[in-house]
C-alpha cells in the first residue's frame, strides 16, 4: 500500500477558460493518470473515472456532501437546511417533500401541458427560420415551466438565471469567478425571503406544497424557503444548458438527427446522450469520512474530493468510443444527474422538458444548421451563452 504522497498529481487548472472551452483532453489526462489525482492548484483530489465517481456518489456515509463547494466561504454560507449538504433523516424528509411533486409519476399530469408549450415555442421559432437556440429557446422554456410549477410571481423571474448562475459559480474553488459571485448571494437570498414567500406562491403550486409540508410537520419550518430555493436552482440553469447543447449536438451531427427523425422512440435516449456528452454539472465536492483505499493509495479522513461528472461520463473504461455522440447507445447509467442519495431531485422534470423540446423539433424541423457557438463559463456548469441557428421545415 502506498502513502497518499504517491498519488498522481496534476497542475492543470480545470477552471481556466481555455480548459473549460474544451475540457475533454484535460479530463482524459486526469483519467490516464489514475483513479484519483491531486490537483495541485486547488489542494483537492479529482475523481475523474466513472467507477470511482459512481462509488463516491453512491456512498453518502463514507463521502460527505456537507462541504459540497470547493471553497470554504460558500460551505460556511450555506444553510444546514440545504438539501445538497444534508444527511438523513433531515435529507430524507426534504427529499420526500420534493419527490411528492417532482417524481415522474407526480409530473405525469403536467406532461401534456409541457408538451403543448414546447410545440408552441418551437413552432413560433421554426416559422422565423433563424433564431438563437440559447436566448430564444433554452433560456425561455425552463424558466417559464419551472416558474409556473413552483408558483413564482412573474415579477423578478427575469433575474433568476443570472442569480442562479452566480449560485453555481460559488460551488467552485476560491477563484475570481467565485469571489465575484459570492456577494450576489445576498441578492438571491433577498429574492427568496421577500418575493418567494408563502403568500406570494400560487395556490396548488410546488412551492406552496413545501410550506404545507412544513405546516404538517413533515419538514422543519426553517427548511421551507431553502427547499423552495432547491426547486429554483436545480430546475433552471442545468436544463437551460442541456437544451442548448441538444440543439447544438443535433446540428453538428446531422446523421444522428436523421436517425431521430426516422425513429421518434429514440427521443429519451437521445436526450440522455446529450447529458452524457455535455454534462450540465461538471463537478461537485465531497469529503472523505472514512479512510478510502482506491487501488494502491489510501486517502485519509478529511481529504477533499472533486467528483468530475463531465469526465466520468466520457470515461473510455465505461463507454465505448466515449467522445462519439451516439443516440443509439445504452446510456442509462450516465452520471449527469449525479447518483445515489444526492442525485438530482429534478431530473424527471428535466427529462420531460428535454424530451418535449426534441419531440417538438422532430415535428417541425427537417434540418438544423448552427453558427459558431459562444461558450458560457461557470465554475461547475457547462453551457452555451449563444448559439445562432437556422432551421428548415421542408
Amino acid at each position: 500500500m502506498q502513502s497518499i504522497a504517491a498519488t498522481p498529481r496534476s497542475d492543470v487548472d480545470i477552471f481556466a477558460e481555455d480548459v473549460m472551452a474544451a475540457p475533454y483532453p484535460a479530463f482524459r489526462q486526469l483519467r490516464d493518470a489514475g483513479p484519483v489525482v491531486h490537483l495541485d492548484r486547488f489542494g483537492v483530489y479529482a475523481v475523474p473515472r466513472y467507477q470511482q465517481a459512481r462509488h463516491v456518489l453512491a456512498d453518502w456515509e463514507s463521502f460527505s456532501s456537507a462541504d459540497i463547494a470547493l471553497n470554504n466561504d460558500f460551505n460556511e454560507y450555506m444553510s444546514d437546511f440545504s438539501i445538497l449538504r444534508s444527511d438523513p433523516p433531515l435529507h430524507d424528509a426534504m427529499r420526500n417533500t420534493l419527490a411528492a411533486k417532482l417524481a415522474r409519476r407526480a409530473l405525469r399530469e403536467q406532461e401534456p401541458a409541457i408538451s403543448r408549450r414546447a410545440k408552441d415555442l418551437v413552432g413560433r421559432l421554426a416559422e422565423q427560420g433563424s433564431f438563437d437556440a440559447v436566448t430564444d429557446l433554452a433560456r425561455r422554456f425552463p424558466v417559464e415551466i419551472v416558474g409556473d410549477l413552483i408558483g413564482l410571481p412573474q415579477e423578478g423571474r427575469e433575474d433568476l438565471l443570472r442569480m442562479v448562475d452566480a449560485n453555481f459559480n460559488c460551488f467552485g474553488p476560491d477563484n475570481e469567478r467565485t469571489r465575484a459571485s459570492l456577494p450576489k448571494m445576498a441578492e438571491l437570498a433577498d429574492y427568496m425571503l421577500t418575493r418567494v414567500t408563502r403568500e406570494n406562491l400560487a395556490e396548488g403550486s410546488m412551492g406552496r406544497a413545501v410550506y404545507e409540508a412544513a405546516d404538517a410537520g413533515a419538514i422543519p419550518a426553517p427548511a421551507a424557503p431553502w427547499l423552495v430555493m432547491a426547486y429554483v436552482t436545480a430546475g433552471m440553469d442545468t436544463t437551460v444548458h442541456a437544451l442548448g447543447h441538444a440543439v447544438w449536438l443535433m446540428a453538428e451531427h446531422s446523421a444522428q438527427w436523421e436517425s431521430l427523425r426516422a425513429d421518434r422512440s429514440l427521443v429519451p435516449q437521445a436526450f440522455r446522450e446529450v447529458l452524457r456528452c455535455e454534462s450540465p454539472v461538471q463537478a461537485f465536492g465531497r469529503t472523505v469520512r472514512t479512510d478510502w483505499t482506491v487501488e494502491d493509495v489510501t486517502l485519509p479522513v478529511g481529504t477533499k474530493l472533486a467528483v468530475l461528472f463531465g469526465s466520468a461520463n466520457r470515461d473510455e473504461r465505461r463507454w465505448a468510443d466515449p467522445d462519439r455522440f451516439d443516440i443509439t447507445r445504452d446510456n442509462r447509467e450516465h452520471l449527469a444527474f449525479g447518483y445515489g442519495l444526492h442525485g438530482c431531485a429534478g431530473q424527471a422534470l428535466a427529462r420531460i422538458e428535454g424530451e418535449a423540446i426534441l419531440n417538438a423539433l422532430v415535428d417541425k424541423v427537417t434540418r438544423i444548421e448552427a453558427g459558431t457557438p459562444v461558450r458560457h463559463f461557470n465554475n461547475v456548469l457547462r453551457g452555451l451563452e449563444s448559439l445562432p441557428v437556422t432551421v428548415f421545415t421542408d
